[in-house]
């Protein structure tokens, strides 16, 4: 298989992704830009390998549970689920807001663990699909305020300011624009996005590093989101306090995720306390 048409393969699968219901082969060439006869090609490739399924009845094509499959594989290969679950569920807890982690891979973020901590009134349940558009969400720009500024705006430059969904009105359209919030983030010490990353919605967010060393790389970041009515400016110090908490929890175990699979749940706990009690 040449190059190219693995571009394409990756190009179909992530065009299916994002589709709640099947789609008709005519409508995939159209926005894959290619022959019906080429991207017939692919989706049966894909489909005798068991990546796609096809609706015999409508003759549209999906994709099958084997990504998603994989993709759990790989988290629980990481002990991501494991080391930070309960940490979320603590901090929805506390909060009593949507909670979400997701972990830096590259100069990307993505989303990995979340909670949801409201009991009543208005829920903020996004989709964890959704990509992280560095700058204009609160996990975004709680990562790139810890760059230099210069490799900061690079990184956001290079793909420019726009996105593949719908962002809110409030977010940022200009370097200019941007290195002033990454500055009020370093100044706060947490980022937040007032819809920016959607209408209606609000959000506060922090780092967490690899380990307790201040020096360690960022790891990840942990955000509390919710409605515009509930996540307001009066209540950002308290959402920041809670997270910087969480955060410091997050790094402390951190570099257990390494060990897990070869150590015993004795050894692991007393490595736990002895983290705990050196902090």
């Amino acid at each position: 298989m040449t190059v190219a048409a693995v571009s394409r393969c990756l190009m179909l699968l992530e065009l299916l992704a994002g589709e709640r219901e099947p789609v008709e082969l005519s409508i995939l060439a159209e926005r894959l830009d290619m022959p019906p006869s080429a991207v017939h090609r692919l989706v049966s490739t894909l489909a005798h390998h068991g990546w796609i399924i096809q609706d015999n009845a409508s003759q549209k094509y999906a994709l099958s549970l084997r990504m998603s499959t994989l993709a759990f594989r790989n988290l629980d290969a990481r002990n991501v689920p494991d080391v930070v679950q309960s940490v979320l569920d603590r901090l929805a807890a506390e909060t009593q807001e949507y909670c979400r982690l997701a972990i830096l891979e590259g100069r990307d973020l993505v989303w990995v663990a979340r909670a949801q901590g409201a009991v009543t009134g208005l829920r903020y349940d996004p989709d964890m699909g959704h990509e992280i558009v560095l700058h204009a969400t609160a996990n975004g720009k709680a990562w790139l305020a810890t760059l230099p500024e210069e490799e900061a705006l690079k990184i956001v430059y290079s793909r420019g300011f726009g996105a593949a969904r719908k962002l809110g009105p409030n977010s940022a359209r200009s370097i200019d624009e941007l290195r002033v919030r990454l500055d009020e983030t370093r100044q706060r010490g947490f980022a937040t996005s007032l819809e920016e990353a959607e209408a209606g919605t609000a959000a506060v967010a922090v780092p967490f590093r690899a380990s307790l060393d201040p020096d360690a790389p960022v790891a990840g970041t942990i955000s509390v989101a919710g409605p515009l009515i509930r996540i307001t400016p009066d209540r950002w110090p308290q959402f920041a306090a809670s997270l910087h908490r969480a955060a410091t929890e997050l790094s402390r175990i951190w570099p257990l995720r390494s060990r897990q699979r070869t150590m015993t749940p004795l050894s692991i706990a007393a490595g736990a306390a002895k983290g705990a009690s050196s902090a």
